[in-house]
């Protein structure tokens, strides 16, 4: 990468930092699009390297608020949802399946911005850590699914919840990536290169979640999610 670009890149992991220090999930949604557009190779490899990094530090922040009954349950989910995940990377096209997530995620929007509510059950919790994991190994996106279940959780407890359950859920997928030949030293260099700019993102999101405290989260997950929906489905579709 040239100066420009790395400096593009960056700033495009600065701000993911941003959206997901702020609301639980949200670093792949704003970052890979422009990381793409750079260099296709720092995805998803790459981001998931440093979203470990990233959870890691939100996960610490807020400690206090960690729902181990929803990480848990959520990870029962999440684990052999990673497994299916890298087996249909190999096996079938990615751009079907990004398309067929993306619809599902539309779907999940529309029903949590009715008046239906799914709670947070073993249930519910499992489904949605199962499709987070195949979403994540197939097309570095899988927060949605997951956060949309925990939507009406306090704010500080939905940014913990989810920040345990991606550390764990990340590092897997990485793992998985590894087992294919998916990441190696390359994808190692190139997640350095992104690593300052999830530390000023972090940094930052430590106002901005502060703000969305004061009763805006749930709108901001999904706006979230729903732009996730949108991004993927625009990305195959384009």
């Amino acid at each position: 990468m040239t100066t420009i670009e790395l400096l593009v890149a960056s700033a495009a992991a600065a701000l993911g930092a941003v959206v997901q220090g702020s609301v639980g999930f949200g670093l792949s949604l704003a970052a890979v699009p422009i990381l793409i557009l750079i260099d296709p190779r720092l995805v998803p490899g790459p981001v998931l390297c440093v979203a470990i990094v990233l959870t890691l530090l939100i996960a610490r922040r807020e400690r206090r608020s960690i729902d181990l009954y929803g990480v848990t349950w959520g990870l029962a989910g999440r684990l052999p949802g990673t497994a299916l995940g890298a087996t249909l990377l190999v096996m079938l096209p990615r751009d079907k399946l990004s398309l067929v997530f993306g619809v599902l995620v539309l779907l999940a929007v529309a029903m949590s911005a009715s008046r239906l509510r799914v709670r947070a059950t073993a249930f519910s919790l499992v489904a949605a850590g199962l499709l987070s994991g195949v979403m994540a190994t197939t097309a570095a996106i899988g927060g949605p699914p997951i956060a949309l279940v925990l939507q009406h959780s306090p704010a500080a407890r939905l940014r913990g919840t989810l920040s345990g359950f991606f550390l764990v859920g990340a590092s897997v997928s990485l793992l998985a990536l590894v087992v294919v030949g998916r990441f190696g030293r390359e994808e190692l260099l190139l997640a350095a290169a992104l690593l300052p700019g999830i530390l000023v993102g972090y940094m930052i999101s430590g106002r901005t979640a502060r703000w969305l405290d004061r009763g805006y989260t749930r709108r901001a997950v999904l706006a979230v999610a729903t732009a996730a929906a949108i991004l993927v489905i625009v990305r195959q579709l384009w």
